[in-house]
């Protein structure tokens, strides 16, 4: 699922879930038509409202995500420890509201336990593989996961070879990482 905003390219995010925990990786570049713009952004989070840690990855306009990150930990604190509430809330919000609905960004979620990606048009969506990606790269880093997956355990491997595979392919897409890690809750 890659997102197809104008003038805006420059983001690869992938989620893996594998063996009890979730990684989410995104690359650090920023470009703005032909010129990248930066190279370290990091668009990778952790957020801990109400004491439960979730993780996010956005693609996209990062202003427009981070708006919707601050919306996220909101619906996060009214429903402490429900991610899938939480996504499902925001989702619900993004579809309906005037302002919400010209953010153009994208999100993968986890608490360690489930992952999502959750897009403006009101979707929720599990990976039906345990892996998801977003943004220019994501083509290319979800079919290198995929591929990966049933070769390798460790779900930071997966996501880092994924992650160097689509820096190699897109050109809006580089190599400087940035990586969060959630272990499955007991």
């Amino acid at each position: 699922m890659a997102e197809n905003f104008p003038g805006w390219h420059g983001t690869t995010i992938i989620g893996v879930r594998k063996g009890g925990r979730v990684v989410i990786a995104g690359d650090g570049q920023v470009s703005l038509g032909d010129t990248v713009i930066k190279g370290t952004a990091r668009k990778v989070r952790r957020l801990k409202p109400g004491g439960h840690e979730v993780i996010a990855g956005f693609a996209g306009s990062t202003a427009d995500a981070f708006a919707l990150l601050e919306r996220l930990e909101a619906k996060l604190e009214a429903t402490p420890g429900q991610l899938q509430r939480a996504a499902v809330e925001l989702a619900k919000d993004w579809r309906t509201d005037k302002y919400l609905q010209k953010l153009e960004a994208m999100l993968i979620v986890s608490d360690g336990r489930d992952l999502y990606v959750v897009t403006g048009a009101g979707d929720v969506l599990e990976p039906e593989h345990e892996v998801a990606a977003i943004g220019s790269g994501g083509n290319y880093a979800l079919a290198a996961a995929r591929g990966l997956y049933e070769h390798m355990d460790d779900a930071e491997a997966i996501a880092r070879r994924a992650m160097e595979i689509a820096s190699d392919i897109c050109v809006y897409t580089n190599g400087n990482l940035t990586i969060e890690t959630l272990e499955a809750a007991a």
